[in-house]
């Protein structure tokens, strides 16, 4: 087999182990890691047509792998205006008046990320942002991607002038006289304004798209778990690919919504397996909630609002059915499920279809995305049920605060609060921990989800660790974008460690992660990332 890569004078870091190998070089051929040794011998190895990289003593480790992330619906929802380092309103009125004065006569505004707590007091409603959209038609989406602001005008043109009724956990939000407030709550009433809105064309989404995965190829990733194949999104893979601009490798899961009948579910059972060389469809997404930010996750007791009681399936039955009937034809499952009773009935609908399955093996690896608040009982079932801990610790470090005056936890109360985005007693409890960044949601550098992972802390170090208690150590943070991103996808054995016969997907940094302080980690610099022995993103001066 011809060396495709060599890398020599490198430290190799084995996220297995959390040590450095006794080996200072790593060729690869074939798309594997072929031989670890010292930089003479490993430099023989290399060919014509070898790419051979001094390292200079920067560190080396098995590619990072964002465990949940929405490249190509993320990348057309972000090709509005910025809102999300929006603190207040002011900010927010400010941002969307400069964008609506570069608007052509007619044109629709779009914006994405406006964080709920910009608002403070004031009712999360299109009039809080006062005159700046008047006559201007605007869809503003809140950051959780699960709502959106519509202006007045908006709504007009989508004919909403009071409440519906949906199949789904949905909600147009009216006063108290039945007038829209312009808040929209989850996906189907969302739908209803977005329905007349332009949507780009399938060429700017493509380019756009290309555009986020070279930015995260550059921040360290070699790969990534997409919730993500709606429309027409596992086109645009097959395209970027046909076109020479896929540098990750993606493991994909259409939705499976509300509904869904059986011949929905056998059609997502039949995408399973498809795919190109660097994508695939596997697995199923489903949602058992929505946020807790909106009132729309599904809790045990209401939140302090008096909202979140209710699941996102009208019919919980149903999802436990589903679930059943996707764990017997071998399909693994990913369930956004925030609330406590939402995550609870999730593992219940697993232990059932576990139960009733015949000890099939080897089993579907099935997940729980989110898992934002739940109680201790909660905590030791994943270990018992097998059932993978999918967390985005960014969320807690960027939308709630440790003093609980933020939406979140004011919403929550007290209690519920304290018992924040629980990663370490979920790895503690045996749990696999599988870190993400929900991207667009959150900001997708790999580094900055482990440093937050670490330190509980905003990006900007501006706020007091919000649980310090659940913090990962630097070796657990590591493990949750690497091995065990690899387990979950059932690539144990082909991924996430650096050993000959693994993929060579690799990352390089100038520091070692375990040894640099929680808050430097987010900047350290990326040098090299590799997929399948081919750098896809190289620093200048290497």
């Amino acid at each position: 087999m011809s060396t495709d890569l060599v890398l020599l004078s490198a430290r190799l870091l084995d996220p297995g182990s959390g040590e450095l190998l006794p080996h200072t070089a790593l060729a690869a051929g074939g798309g594997r890691i072929t031989h670890l040794g010292d930089d003479r011998e490993v430099r023989a190895l290399a060919g014509p047509g070898t790419t051979v990289v001094d390292l200079k003593g920067a560190v080396v480790t098995a590619g990072f792998t964002d465990g949940h992330m929405h490249p190509v619906s993320g990348a057309e929802r972000t090709m509005g205006v910025d809102l999300s380092g929006c603190k207040d309103l002011p900010a927010v009125r400010a941002a969307l008046a400069a964008a609506v004065a570069a608007l052509e006569p007619g044109g629709w505004l779009r914006g994405w990320g406006l964080d709920p707590n910009a608002f403070g007091d004031a009712p999360v409603a299109s009039a809080s942002l006062g005159p700046v959209l008047d006559g201007v038609p605007a869809l503003l989406d809140l950051f959780d991607a699960h709502s959106l602001l519509a202006s007045p005008r908006a709504l007009e043109l989508a004919g909403v002038d009071g409440p519906r009724r949906f199949e789904q956990g949905s909600e147009i939000v009216c006063d108290a006289d039945g007038r829209p407030t312009g808040l929209m709550l989850e996906d189907a009433a969302c739908e209803v304004v977005e329905a007349v809105a332009p949507r780009p064309t399938e060429a700017q989404v493509r380019s756009r798209t290309a555009e986020v995965l070279r930015a995260m190829a550059a921040a360290g990733l070699t790969g990534g778990h997409a919730m993500d194949a709606n429309g027409t999104g596992l086109a645009t893979l097959a395209a970027l690919e046909d076109d020479g601009e896929l540098p990750l490798r993606l493991r994909v899961a259409p939705w499976c919504q509300p509904g869904a009948d059986a011949d929905a579910v056998r059609e997502l059972i039949a995408l399973q397996g498809t795919g190109g060389r660097r994508w695939q469809v596997a697995g199923v997404k489903l949602f058992m909630d929505g946020t807790i930010d909106n009132g729309t996750a599904w809790l045990e007791r209401p939140d302090c609002h008096g909202e979140s009681t209710h699941a996102f399936w009208p019919d919980p039955q149903r999802f436990t059915e589903v679930i059943a009937e996707l764990h017997r034809a071998g399909v693994p499952t990913a369930t956004h499920a925030i609330g406590d009773a939402a995550v609870r009935h999730v593992l219940d609908a697993v232990e059932k279809a576990r139960a009733g399955d015949g000890a099939q093996a080897p089993a579907p690896r099935h997940r729980v995305e989110h898992i934002e608040t739940v109680p201790d009982d909660t905590v030791r079932r994943f270990a018992a049920l097998g059932v993978t801990a999918s967390m985005q610790p960014t969320h807690c470090c960027e939308f709630t605060r440790a003093d609980h005056t933020d939406n979140w936890s004011r919403r929550l109360g007290e209690e519920r609060a304290s018992r924040a985005f629980r990663c370490r007693d979920l790895w503690d409890a045996g749990a696999r921990v599988v870190l993400g960044s929900d991207w667009p949601i959150a900001p997708f550098p790999p580094l900055a989800v482990m440093a937050g992972a670490r330190h509980r802390r905003p990006s900007d170090l501006s706020l007091p660790p919000h649980g310090p208690e659940q913090a990962l150590t630097p070796l657990q943070a590591l493990r949750g974008i690497t091995v065990n991103s690899a387990w979950v996808a059932g690539e144990e054995a082909t991924a996430g460690r650096l050993a000959v016969g693994h993929r060579a997907d690799l990352t390089v940094l100038a520091e070692n992660p375990l040894t640099i302080a929680d808050t430097d980690l987010a900047s350290v610099p990326v040098l090299l990332t590799v997929v399948g022995g081919k750098p896809t993103h190289r620093a200048a001066h290497l």
